[in-house]
């Protein structure tokens, strides 16, 4: 381990590949540098602003001597280093930006699981500006909102976004708010806007408070959005897809996989408001049943008062991971499981446990694709094969990718 730190030195490099996280790895004096700005190929100097003095450390490009064909100027002035840390690939063309997340899935699969697979990634009807509708703000000890800087607490004030959905901000960062506060702004699929502030003494207690008069700014009532042949009135501040086709889409690949028969008794695990459930219960129909485990009571509400015309949908608060080892989930199997988990994965607990009810599919939805390689690495354990991958640019702009996956058994 290095005792030298080489925080704030620019040194120059050659870009090597793209990795996990909206960074280039290269190599320097027999250290790894993980590179924001950059795009493979290029010859950069790189300005260190992180170093603990270990094998690696994390630099921002601060001029490029050799760009790559890719390369485009940032549409938003606030992206660059030491700006706003929302969007990671701003200076990637759209085309390249796909590229390089379809490179990340490949890699996370081939190295976390053994699974050798061509990823491409689809874009999202709508085009890769003009498209997030949930976007949470911070406000500085100035009053004025903006983007936090990347890892950092830094506000960066910004008069527009270029991700932002149209009037998504309107009336919000022209005026002042709560320093120190946090603005949760919804633009549903009527064209409402909803602007939630938080105060810094709620964010601090660690849970998301319910919106009270003096909190929520306009649009109370809820959010309605739209997705599956249905409309959802859903928390504004709560858990929805930020890209206005995401949900729409996703559900429609979870139907064509899961292809559940009528009568059949389906799982929908981390269920959220039960967009996935609605799928599920039509196809099981009023002979079958789906069985959905979702932790936040109000998303379970949510999805209660949406849902309230099937009644084969079973709702159960709590943990996925207590609720699957509980009745009623050890008196039937399923045919189909459905996991839609967080960031973090589903793991092990919860996976040995659907296997064990050896479930023909198992339909995976997830935004992280360290995790769902991890993950893949243990249904193959237990003798699931990833039969199916497809993965979405439901995130223009930053390096999240979405994919979903069916997996079937081997026997």
């Amino acid at each position: 381990m290095s005792t030298t730190t080489w925080l704030k030195q620019v040194v120059e490099v050659e870009v090597g590949a793209v990795a996990h996280g909206g960074h280039c790895v290269a190599r320097h004096e027999g250290r790894v540098i993980f590179v924001r700005h950059a795009l493979p190929g290029e010859l950069v100097r790189v300005l260190i602003t992180s170093d603990n003095g270990g094998s690696f450390c994390r630099g921002d490009a601060v001029e490029v001597l050799r760009s790559s064909p890719d390369r485009v100027t940032p549409p938003c002035p606030f992206s660059g280093p030491g700006m706003c840390g929302g969007c990671d690939w701003q200076h990637a063309s759209w085309g390249a930006q796909r590229d390089l997340k379809a490179a990340v899935v490949a890699e996370q699969l081939q190295r976390l699981a053994g699974v050798e697979r061509e990823v491409v990634v689809e874009p999202l009807p709508g085009g890769h500006r003009d498209w997030r509708t949930r976007l949470r703000l911070a406000v500085g000890r100035d009053g004025k909102p903006g983007f936090r800087g990347h890892h950092s607490h830094d506000v960066i004030p910004v008069d527009h976004c270029v991700i932002a959905a149209p009037h998504a901000l309107d009336d919000v960062l022209d005026r002042a708010w709560r320093p120190g506060s946090e603005l949760a702004v919804t633009l549903d699929s009527t064209g409402k806007q909803h602007v939630t502030e938080i105060a810094p003494a709620q964010r601090r207690g660690g849970r998301r408070p319910t919106p009270g008069p003096s909190k929520l700014r306009r649009g109370s009532g809820g959010a309605v959005e739209r997705a599956a042949d249905r409309d959802w009135l859903v928390r504004a501040d709560g858990f929805w897809q930020v890209h206005p086709h995401a949900a729409d889409t996703f559900a429609r690949v979870v139907g064509e996989w899961a292809a559940c028969e009528p009568g059949d008794h389906a799982w929908d695990l981390y269920g959220g408001a039960g967009l996935f459930a609605s799928v599920l219960a039509a196809q099981v129909g009023e002979t079958g049943s789906v069985e959905v485990v979702e932790s936040a009571t109000n998303a379970v509400r949510d999805g209660q008062r949406a849902l309230a015309d099937l009644p084969q949908v079973k709702w159960h608060v709590g943990r996925v991971e207590d609720s699957v080892t509980r009745a009623p989930f050890t008196d039937r199997s399923p045919s189909v499981v459905v996991l839609d988990p967080p960031r973090k994965g589903a793991g092990a607990a919860v996976l040995d446990a659907v296997a064990a009810r050896r479930p023909a599919r198992v339909v995976y939805v997830a935004c992280d694709p360290a995790a769902l390689a991890r993950d893949v690495a243990l249904l193959a354990g237990h003798g699931y094969r990833l039969a199916q991958l497809r993965a979405f640019d439901a995130f223009p702009m930053t390096h999240h990718v979405e994919c979903v996956a069916l997996f079937t058994r081997g026997d």
